[in-house]
């Protein structure tokens, strides 16, 4: 842990991780605070579904292009009018009565305008600390989001339900501007400029380590995805133990990122961290017991912040600097799509065969991933020893002979 007390310390970092943080918190409040609110005015969680599902789509479409361009506009242009455009979505979504076309169309503008914050701090941090410090970075960064994962939904819940849909949404616009504007704002976004990539957009892909990422993330994150709809569908939406049992996997991965961030990565780090995954995520299967559910997700959770941490490295160091926003919006696309089909598969399961189906959908989006880091181990960059941060952007220069 001393060597987080160090990381905190370098300038600029523990500002640019709060701020990020705050920018983000909305992404753990507006899938919730929409479906709440859709239902509560038409209704119909078909309805809710529908809106929801036209915000991720345009979330997953977004992600690698607004992140493209930062580097043709600057990260502070991209980010202002991203923010205002979400922002201004978002609020006629609280306050417009619309049919569900409309309640579709805003959301899908809401996903498209999403601020690209994740893809434009994951460039920056290259710029801020030592080659020593970046794999750590990324680990206490994977690991302080699971805050946003476990606070978030807690608060919004409590506001829709308590005091109304209208306030939750409007409550998100006022933390979407707040912590966009501190992000946005902040020294360090004005001083690193990402060069203009010069290869073809979705070129970045062909890359092995690119491609392996957002192939993990997407198995990653359907696994979690599954597992959250079927810690619902267990305990049910009443009681308290669901949000608990989530906590405690939120937990697990908080407690895994923070003991694994100073390991070197090897070719090997993405397959033992899902191996964790599995494993836990195996003892889910012995029983639904809330203690033992408990227990088991703590287990799955320990190697989730780690794996996303190789994978936010691995593309660190395999990219041209120029590249490093658009890989990093086609992993955060991946996730999304991960997130669409895990809670999908368990959806069908759940309706078919009980509870107990999320959880083998859960387990196999893990097993999957974990098979695939074993099979292309040899496409994961070996950073022992390494440098993670991106390859500098260079030219030929002529000379005279």
């Amino acid at each position: 842990m001393a060597g987080y007390g160090d990381l905190l310390r370098t300038r600029g970092v523990a500002r640019i991780i709060a701020a990020q943080l705050a920018a983000r918190f909305p992404n753990g409040m507006t899938s919730l605070a929409v479906l709440l609110h859709i239902e509560h005015v038409t209704g119909s969680y078909g309805a809710a579904g529908l809106v929801l599902a036209a915000t991720s789509i345009g979330q997953a479409i977004a992600g690698p292009i607004t992140s493209r361009w930062m580097g043709r506009w600057g990260m502070r242009r991209v980010l202002t009018l991203t923010l205002t455009v979400c922002a201004i979505a978002i609020t006629l979504l609280a306050l417009v009565a619309l049919p569900v076309p409309g309640y579709m169309a805003l959301g899908l503008v809401a996903g498209l305008s999403t601020p690209p914050v994740q893809s434009a701090v994951r460039t920056i941090y290259p710029k801020m600390v030592s080659s020593r410090q970046l794999t750590p970075l990324f680990s206490l960064d994977a690991s302080l989001q699971e805050i946003i994962w476990i606070v978030a939904p807690v608060v919004i819940t409590f506001v829709a339900t308590q005091i109304g849909t209208v306030e939750a949404l409007l409550l998100i616009v006022a933390i979407l501007l707040a912590g966009g504007a501190w992000f946005i704002l902040s020294p360090e976004v004005g001083r690193v400029r990402i060069p203009r990539s010069r290869r073809g957009f979705g070129r970045v892909l062909a890359k092995p380590a690119v491609l392996l990422a957002t192939v993990s993330g997407f198995l990653l994150i359907a696994a979690c995805s599954a597992v959250e709809a079927g810690v619902v569908a267990t305990f049910g939406h009443g009681g308290a133990e669901a949000g608990l049992v989530l906590a405690v996997f939120s937990i697990g991965s908080l407690a895994g990122g923070l003991s694994f961030g100073h390991i070197p990565i090897g070719r090997w780090a993405m397959a033992r961290r899902m191996a964790i995954v599995t494993g836990g995520l195996l003892l889910t299967l012995v029983s639904l017991n809330v203690w033992w559910l408990g227990g088991s997700l703590f287990v799955a959770g320990i190697g989730i912040a780690p794996a996303l941490a190789v994978i936010f490295a691995i593309t660190s160091a395999s990219v041209r600097f120029s590249e490093t926003a658009e890989a990093y919006g086609w992993i955060g696309t991946g996730q999304l799509i991960g997130a669409a089909a895990g809670s999908a598969v368990a959806g069908f399961l759940i309706d078919g065969v009980g509870p107990q189906g999320a959880y083998v959908a859960a387990l196999g989006f893990a097993a999957i991933g974990a098979l695939v880091a074993v099979a292309c181990v040899r496409g994961f960059p070996d950073l022992r020893g390494r440098d993670a941060s991106p390859i500098p952007d260079t030219e030929p220069v002529p000379t005279i002979t």
